[in-house]
Parts: C-alpha cells; sequence; structure tokens
C-alpha cells in the first residue's frame, strides 16, 4: 500500500489509535481487539522500552489485515528503523524537518506535530500529510480546530491529547481530518486485567460515532 492510499485510509476511518503498552503480548492483544472492534488502522508508540520488538511482531502478525504505523518518532533515524522494520505510516508529537524529508524518501506517510498556527503552517509546507495538532486539549480543544481552519481550511488535522468518546464528533465537526486516540480507547489497565472485550466494544462505539458524526 503506498503513502497516498495510507492516508486515504486515515481519511475514511477516522481514527489512529496510539497503543502504548508493556509487552509484545499487550500489543498484539490490542491489535486484535481494534480489529475486532473495526478499527483497521493503528500505531504503534515508541516511547516504551522494547516497542521497536513489538512493531516487528505486529507487522509479522497482522501485515495484511491491519495498516501498521509507529508514534511518538522524534527524529529521522527513528523514523527510518521504524519504516525498515514495516511502518506504514510515521507520527511524531513534534515538528522535526528530518523526520518529514526521510518519510517523503521512503514515500511514506507522515503526521508531524505542531501547536501553534505558525508550527502547523510550517509542517504542511514541509510536507505534512496530515498535521497532528499535540496537545489538542490544552489549547480549547475543538473549539481550537475550527479556529485553526477557518484561515487554512487545505491544512488536514488531527487532533490528539485528550480525545475521547465524547469530544470525537466536536472534534471532527470542527474540520478534523481524523482522530488521534490514546488510552480512551487502548487502556494499558484493560490489557493488565486481559479485558480484550473492554477494547472491542470501545473500538465499535469510536466506529459508530464517527460515521454518525460525518452523515451529520
Amino acid at each position: 500500500m503506498d503513502r497516498t492510499q495510507v492516508v486515504e485510509a486515515i481519511r475514511n476511518g477516522g481514527i489512529v489509535p496510539a497503543i502504548r503498552v508493556e509487552t509484545e503480548r499487550q500489543a498484539l492483544d490490542a491489535l486484535g481487539a481494534l480489529h475486532e472492534g473495526g478499527i483497521s488502522l493503528a500505531e504503534i508508540a515508541l516511547s516504551t522500552p522494547g516497542s521497536v520488538a513489538f512493531l516487528r511482531s505486529a507487522v509479522a502478525h497482522f501485515e495484511s489485515t491491519m495498516i501498521l504505523g509507529t508514534g511518538s518518532v522524534l527524529d529521522a533515524e527513528t523514523a527510518r528503523i521504524s519504516i525498515l522494520e514495516g511502518a506504514q505510516f510515521i507520527v511524531s508529537p513534534v515538528f522535526d524537518p528530518g523526520t518529514i524529508q526521510i518519510c517523503r524518501r521512503y514515500n511514506i506517510a507522515v503526521l508531524p506535530g505542531a501547536l501553534t498556527p505558525t508550527e502547523i503552517s510550517a509542517a504542511w509546507t514541509m510536507g505534512a500529510d496530515i498535521v497532528k495538532v499535540f496537545p489538542a486539549n490544552t489549547m480549547g480543544g475543538p473549539g481550537y480546530i475550527r479556529a485553526v481552519k477557518a484561515p487554512m481550511p487545505q491544512i488536514e488535522l488531527m487532533p490528539m491529547g485528550g480525545v475521547t468518546l465524547d469530544t470525537a464528533a466536536a472534534y471532527l465537526k470542527s474540520g478534523a481530518a481524523a482522530l488521534g486516540v490514546g488510552s480512551d480507547l487502548v487502556n494499558v489497565h484493560a490489557l493488565r486485567d486481559e479485558n480484550i472485550r473492554e477494547i472491542t466494544a470501545k473500538a465499535r462505539c469510536y466506529d459508530q460515532r464517527i460515521r454518525e458524526a460525518r452523515r451529520a
């Protein structure tokens, strides 16, 4: 699947779950739960020890059924490692030009982080496919997305940071191209307790909420 197809899948699905877990088993369980709940795309956060190995295992198990990327990528070197391990998109909490450049070189979708209008515009101009607005909730939530989109409607935004099922529809109605969702969906406590059904049920709720918001 090439970069444009991955970006289209992100737009169509409307959600990029972030999987931040402690073990390989938890990563695989989370991905299985998301897939069963109707979500076929996710990022594995590289902010925990062993997470590159989690990605390698995830690709081996889900390559044919899910689109997998990495998150919490801070530099070009980490992005390149992720790509060589099979990541199909790269998500970052920051705007790092080198990360965007390496993704362009490998024709991989990239969602860099930015917060202010200047940062958002710079990331888009540099070649971001979608700009991750992080942390969105601290800047005013859906109202901030609406305010940024007003003078820059061409820039596609993905809010992340405090996005929940209760705020999902408001973000989409404010102009978000997709939602970055973390612990509200993939809860590590549920994984520790092997309560996989909780994540599957929440995934179905998110999928339904996104569909309803877009129809409205």
